[in-house]
């Protein structure tokens, strides 16, 4: 096959830990052809979407990992799989690319995941389809339902609805240190939602990382572990990440959403869990392959570019 991955530049990866490169590795060892280009790449004339994409050659080296081959403009539709791999902020770029992959899908173009479902599921809020599964949790821009959210629940947590990997995540304890102040920032004053969940515990024990492969489970998911007083397990602000075997929970959010999920074109998803609740849904490039493979022997990018074929 031919595969183009839509991803950040190739010279920002950190290839020791990176989910797109343990796919483009597992892809090219098996002779797929491997294409990469960045959203700021696609073009839409008349009916045609195209990109000014770069064919590379992976070396086996760690540090100059790839090779370019040759760059050229091509068609979307020319390809057999494009992979939305570009992480968050969605922001209107990301929208608008999700809406030019929509116009290469009419065209013939197979996009995963399908822009349509990354667009419709919102990272944060997607889990109020689920309510049996998540966190007594509240979304509003009003000051005053959240200061009435935390006199209720004491101990909270704050965070913004488009944020990623911990990023503008605070934890306000029963005696309301800085509440107003982190109200006024998240909120922007009032101008932008914020959402707020009852504390959970069992953060401790680590924010899970659960991946579903076209409605499959992993059969191990990644603990992040908060470290040195954070509140945050997130990788990307410190934790520790422990790969362990599902819980009974674990498995029975998996089997309820994933099946659904996939039906929506959603290949690769990622669903946070602390204890046994489910706290986000993650679409747009959810990770950890590596983390699960270099711990349990599980090979998760061959599960994914399995489902990939088979769903091409």
């Amino acid at each position: 096959m031919h595969i183009l991955f839509i991803a950040d530049p190739l010279d920002h990866f950190k290839i020791y830990k990176d989910t797109t490169f343990a796919m483009m590795r597992e892809a090219a060892a098996r002779q797929h052809e491997i294409y990469a280009c960045g959203p700021g790449d696609l073009a839409w004339q008349g009916s045609r979407v195209e990109a000014r994409v770069t064919h590379i050659r992976l070396t086996g080296d760690a540090h100059a990992w790839y090779e370019e081959l040759e760059s050229k403009v091509l068609a979307l539709s020319d390809f057999d799989a494009i992979l939305m791999r570009k992480d968050p902020p969605f922001d209107m770029e990301y929208v608008t690319s999700t809406w030019l992959l929509e116009v290469a899908e009419r065209a013939g173009a197979k996009v995963f995941n399908k822009p349509q479902a990354i667009r419709d599921h919102s990272e944060k809020v997607a889990i109020a389809e689920f309510p049996q599964f998540m966190p007594t949790t509240l979304v509003t821009r009003d000051e005053k339902r959240l200061r009435a959210f935390h006199a209720e629940h004491g101990d909270i947590i704050l965070k913004p609805l488009d944020g990623m990997g911990g990023t503008g995540v605070f934890r306000i304890t029963p005696e309301g240190m800085n509440l107003g102040s982190v109200i006024e920032t998240l909120s922007e004053n009032g101008r932008r939602s914020v959402m707020a969940q009852r504390f959970i515990p069992e953060i401790s024990a680590g924010d899970k990382r659960i991946l579903v492969i076209a409605g499959e489970v992993v059969p191990y998911s990644l603990a992040r572990i908060p470290q040195g007083g954070e509140v945050r397990g997130n990788l990307a602000a410190g934790g520790l990440g422990k790969a362990q075997p599902l819980t009974p929970r674990d498995r029975e959010i998996a089997r309820e959403l994933g099946p659904r999920l996939w039906a929506r074109g959603l290949l690769l998803v990622g669903l946070d869990a602390i204890g046994d609740y489910l706290t986000e849904i993650n679409v747009t490039s959810p990770t950890c392959f590596q983390e699960i493979t270099q711990q349990t022997g599980f090979d998760v990018a061959k599960m994914f570019i399995d489902a990939l074929e088979r769903a091409v």
